[in-house]
């Protein structure tokens, strides 16, 4: 089994800056991506960042240029750094992990419970 543990959410004032970090554990032969989703009731869950473990990465367009996303592999860790953030950023913010636990297992997916990123003045 793995677990990911998000970390980081809170309050900010239109223009301010949040990081959030997300640490897998468990049972990891390799992790094949990382990245954050976010969501607010009655809607879908959108993609915000990914990164692979090749290193590619990819952004919703409406936060390219604000948000950077980064990993730690020795701790099985990504972090997403949120700057100039907006009112329609606010949301849950959950990480997602495609998770390979064995070499002859195959990949599976995970989610962290969510973080809460309010933006307000």
């Amino acid at each position: 089994q793995v677990q990911l543990v998000e970390s980081g959410g809170g309050v900010v004032q239109p223009g301010g800056s949040l990081r959030l970090s997300c640490t897998a554990s468990g049972s990891i032969y390799r992790i094949n991506s990382m990245g954050w989703y976010r969501q607010n009731p009655g809607k879908e869950r959108e993609l915000v960042a990914l990164i692979t473990s090749g290193g590619s990465i990819n952004y919703a367009e409406s936060v390219k240029g604000r948000f950077t996303i980064s990993r730690d592999d020795a701790r099985n860790t990504v972090a997403l750094q949120m700057n100039n953030l907006k009112p329609e950023d606010t949301a849950v913010y959950y990480c997602m992990s495609l998770v390979r636990p064995r070499i002859t297992s195959a990949p599976s997916l995970y989610w962290g419970p969510g973080t809460q990123v309010t933006v307000s003045s």
